[in-house]
Order: C-alpha cells, then sequence, then structure tokens
C-alpha cells in the first residue's frame, strides 16, 4: 500500500496559507534574534511561494504556466534551505526551530505527494 496521500489539489489548497504564513510568522514570532536573515529568509520565501503558486498549474493557479513537476522541486529544495538553514547562517532558539519545524513539514508534504495516474504510467513505460 501506497502511504502517499497528498494529491495535486491538496498541494494548492496549503499552497496560499503556507505563503501567507511564511510572510507573517516572522514577524508574530519576533523571529531574527539570532539573526537577521532568520526573519527575511522565510518572507522572501514567502512572497516566492505566493508567486510561483499563481503561475504554477495547478487547480488554483492563476497562469498556469509552470509544471506542477516544477513547484514540487521548487518545494523539495526550499524544504533542504530549512533544514540546513540554522546550521548553515547560525540561527539558534526560535530562529532555529522555526527553520526545522518549516522543512520537515515542507520535506513531509513533497515526500507524501501522490503521483497523478498519468505520471505513474509516464514512469513505468518509461
Amino acid at each position: 500500500m501506497d502511504p502517499r496521500f497528498v494529491t495535486k489539489n491538496m498541494h494548492a489548497f496549503l499552497d496560499y496559507p503556507v505563503a501567507v504564513s511564511l510572510m507573517a510568522a516572522p514577524f508574530l514570532l519576533g523571529l531574527g534574534g539570532s539573526h537577521p536573515l532568520a526573519k527575511w529568509l522565510a518572507v522572501s520565501t514567502g512572497a516566492a511561494a505566493l508567486v510561483l503558486t499563481l503561475f504554477t498549474n495547478h487547480k488554483l493557479g492563476v497562469f498556469r504556466v509552470l509544471p506542477y513537476r516544477f513547484h514540487l522541486a521548487v518545494d523539495a529544495l526550499v524544504g533542504v534551505t530549512f533544514l540546513v538553514a540554522p546550521f548553515a547562517l547560525g540561527f539558534t532558539g526560535i530562529d532555529a526551530l522555526y527553520y526545522w519545524a518549516n522543512g520537515a513539514a515542507v520535506a513531509l508534504v513533497v515526500g507524501l505527494h501522490r503521483p497523478d495516474a498519468g505520471a505513474r504510467l509516464v514512469t513505468a513505460t518509461a
């Protein structure tokens, strides 16, 4: 039994609130105490996530020019970046916890993504 259950539509509905929370949470939580980048990395990532979502070819994409697979690849890169950022940039305390929690959440959502039936057919025959 395949444990991957996050569908393309589920992911689409998560994208907008996640982007907004990435832009707002650093201010609400007072991030940036250990390093100013702890605040601005999340804010800029949230703004980029909003733009990415607007342009992604999924249910809630507005312009739908970017392939959903590209969107997933960017999400995976964000997850890894968030997991590594506290070590690489010296974030501590709540700054580090925020990035580790968000990085783990993004990695989990990407890892639990269920490929479309058409995508499975293509990879199965390729």
